[in-house]
């Protein structure tokens, strides 16, 4: 027995020497396993430290967090902001330009403990993390708006734990460089709001119509239950959603007792009234939009104008560019009506289908300010801006520059001009001009451009000179022009800008206006960047441009833009047809002293609008219906008549001074209407008529009397009223006398000559 016992102990004693040292290598190696796991941990979170760490922002970065890109604004004519020009539509204003209603419905539903944590909020991150883990998603989020802040300034939107930390990291750095206060403006302007709105400014103008510090309570609650979801909450998208959602931080505000119950009330019940004043001039005046974007990039840099946040004030006056748009509008439309009324009666030719084009321009003639502009009839279809930048043949409208240098050099309104049936010779060939207007003989300056005849036209530039009238041309900004005679029928080309601040020349004393869409700009905080002071260009004298005046005016009254008046614009008013050969182009510019406008009318690849569509009745009634909507508040004021000016009674025939004999009888003048024979004309003093008309009778016994004691006035200049250009001064070719200046010249009559209508040899 004892033996037997002395085995089975001595084998349960090497059995538990085997188990000891079992146990021993299991313990070292579990021991070394977690000597392994630590050390792997420890390593991973060190890596994984430094890969959070790595690429993060310094001080200076962040210390930069307010450099944000801001909207460009620009205002109009009355400093009412009219559009802007951005890549991210956010407008930066101060905390105190924020309505307290906004700042505490944005902490209430964002970050409570706002003002108590260091960054990040502890006690919401793992009440969100609870949430999340019951719903089985992430349903809440845990951020602050200090973390906001931070995610929205330099981070992805990517939900992974190194994104998380970085953030953790970032909202405790920014918490230490920065004010609670500084850190919700920040906040405030840099947030999203939806519908491409940046910011609470942005934001209020663009959801509201006001400013950010107008908001009230319900308004408030709306835009900050937008930050959670801006996509599917923007109003603009949804508003049911919206409302719902603007609830939701009402029942915040109330529960945490930021609000009462009435207030709470009353904000719930309130409509919503959408109105965007930040964008509601976007689709208004866009080729002025455009034209005004290109200058001001060109001067200022891409850069600053789509982030810098300019202030940049126009000359655009809204009401008038709506009725200029109208205008082309309706024009267009009612010549597309004709256009395919004609197209009905005959065969299809190719083209037909091209959109007929129409563009305007108005301008202040004393400053220049672009107060309106249309390039087109669609700029979303074309973005080409035929106002500026087409350049076309004027026709007739080309023709009131022969006539302001013709006065330039000493002519008159009533200097005949004769033999106008005669052929004109040219290098090519005897050529003589085609005129539907008239086919008299001879006729007055007046005459000639009231009824636009061409042949009158080509003879007046004869007889000034070719290289004189280029000059006068070019000094009243009207580019490079051909040196042949048919430059007076308007052979050169012209922008309608170009063509339209000319004839301010005649509306602003003969200074010619530099076209400005820009008046100042002024950075964010108010200082004055660019200034654009209104300047104009001596290129005729005070009283040619009031002569001119005065002779177009004809023109609108009782000439070929008679239907102005017939279309009901009725101030005191002067212009200028154009008609371009197979009736390709049409034009006309004419003005009142406040403003000059000009208009055309074709296509962009040169083709005949209508079968006899003269510029009468295509581009007249445009000019007729924008007239009227954009000067219905001016009153029926003219231009002054400079202190130099003489008004003296004239036969309408002869251009001489009117007898008894002329007073009975009418005439039809030029084909287009009947006129008395006697009117008053206005001259240069020294340059009126001196001899009496000699085609309708005597005067009568009392008028030679006061012939016989009249003061005769010396005879006009025969050089140019206001100084030329050296090219012109220097000129051997001097122009023929006009025919008022050889009246005067002639040996003056003595007593018995005069009073028994005797001439010495």
């Amino acid at each position: 027995m004892s033996l037997r016992s002395d085995l089975r102990q001595g084998l349960l004693h090497g059995r538990w020497r085997l188990a000891l040292r079992h146990q021993r290598r299991l313990v070292t190696g579990i021991a070394l396993a977690l000597s392994l796991t630590v050390a792997v941990i420890l390593g991973s979170g060190v890596w994984l430290l430094a890969s959070v760490r790595s690429g993060l922002p310094g001080k200076d970065e962040i210390g930069r967090i307010g450099e944000m890109a801001e909207a460009t604004l620009v205002y109009d004519g009355k400093d009412q902001l009219a559009f802007t020009i951005y890549n991210e539509q956010r407008i930066d204003v101060p905390l105190t330009a924020v309505s307290p209603n906004l700042v505490q419905a944005i902490i209430a539903v964002e970050d409570q403990r706002f003002y108590s944590h260091h960054g990040f909020d502890l006690i919401r991150i793992v009440s969100a993390a609870l949430v999340n883990v019951r719903r089985g998603r992430a349903a809440q989020g845990g951020s602050t708006i200090t973390q906001q802040l931070a995610r929205q300034s330099f981070l992805t939107t990517d939900k992974t734990i190194r994104r998380k930390l970085q953030e953790l990291i970032l909202a405790e750095r920014i918490e230490v460089l920065y004010e609670k206060a500084q850190i919700l403006q920040l906040y405030l302007n840099k947030v999203y709001f939806g519908d491409g709105l940046y910011g609470v400014e942005a934001a209020s103008r663009g959801y509201f119509g006001k400013h950010a510090s107008e908001l009230t309570l319900a308004e408030s609650a709306l835009l900050a239950g937008l930050v959670k979801s801006p996509s599917s909450y923007a109003p603009t998208a949804n508003l049911d959603r919206a409302i719902a959602r603007r609830n939701v931080v009402l029942q915040v505000m109330r529960d945490t007792g930021v609000i009462d119950r009435a207030a709470w009330s009353n904000a719930r019940a309130a409509r919503v009234v959408l109105r965007d004043t930040l964008r509601s001039g976007g689709s208004r005046g866009r080729y002025f939009q455009e034209q005004l974007r290109q200058e001001i990039v060109e001067r200022f840099g891409w850069e600053q104008v789509y982030q810098g946040g300019l202030r940049v004030f126009s000359t655009l006056d809204m009401d008038a560019q709506d009725g200029a748009e109208a205008a082309v509008a309706e024009t267009l439309k009612n010549l597309d009506e004709r256009r395919r009324a004609v197209a009905r009666r005959r065969q299809a030719k190719p083209g037909d289908d091209a959109p007929l084009q129409a563009a305007l321009v108005a301008m202040d003639p004393r400053t220049g300010y672009v107060r309106a502009m249309v390039g087109g009839r669609d700029f979303a279809e074309s973005s080409f801006n035929r106002a500026v930048q087409a350049r076309r043949q004027p026709g007739s409208a080309f023709k009131p520059f022969v006539y302001a240098a013709a006065l330039e050099a000493g002519y008159t309104p009533a200097t005949v001009l004769d033999h106008l049936n005669d052929q004109i010779w040219t290098p090519q060939g005897n050529w003589a001009p085609e005129d539907g207007h008239s086919t008299d003989e001879s006729m007055t300056l007046r005459t000639a451009l009231r009824t636009s005849s061409n042949r009158a036209a080509v003879k007046l530039l004869q007889q000034v000179g070719i290289p004189q009238t280029v000059q006068y041309a070019k000094a009243m900004g009207i580019g490079d022009v051909p040196s042949v005679p048919s430059l007076a029928l308007g052979s050169g080309e012209v922008t309608l800008q170009t063509l339209t601040a000319a004839y301010g020349a005649f509306a602003n004393h003969g200074l010619v206006p530099k076209p400005i869409l820009i008046r100042r700009v002024e950075d964010s905080s108010g200082r004055v960047l660019y200034a654009n002071e209104p300047a104009a260009t001596r290129a005729i004298s005070d009283t040619t441009a009031y002569l001119m005046s005065t002779m177009l005016a004809d023109v609108i009254n009782a000439g070929t833009g008679a239907g102005a008046r017939s279309l009901g614009f009725t101030l005191p008013a002067a212009g200028k047809t154009g008609t371009t050969n197979d009736y390709n182009d049409a034009w006309f510019v004419g003005f009142t002293p406040s403003l000059v406008a000009g208009v055309w009318v074709g296509f962009d690849q040169p083709r005949t609008i209508l079968p006899g569509g003269f510029a009468a009745e295509v581009a007249v009634p445009l000019w007729a219906r924008f007239m009227k909507t954009a000067t219905k508040a001016d009153k029926p004021q003219w231009l002054q008549m400079p202190a130099d000016i003489t008004v003296v009674n004239v036969c309408r025939l002869s251009g001489k001074l009117a007898t008894n004999g002329c007073e009975h009888l009418d005439v039809v003048d030029g084909r287009i209407d009947r006129q008395p024979t006697v009117y008053a004309e206005y001259f240069l003093k020294g340059t009126e008529p001196t001899a009496y008309c000699d085609l309708h009778g005597s005067r009568g016994f009392i008028g030679t009397l006061a012939a016989i004691f009249r003061s005769e006035p010396p005879p006009p200049p025969h050089v140019p009223v206001a100084p030329l250009p050296p090219s012109i001064t220097d000129s051997t070719t001097a122009p023929p006398p006009p025919p008022a200046a050889e009246e005067a010249a002639r040996p003056r009559r003595g007593f018995w000559s005069k009073l028994f209508g005797r001439r010495k040899p």
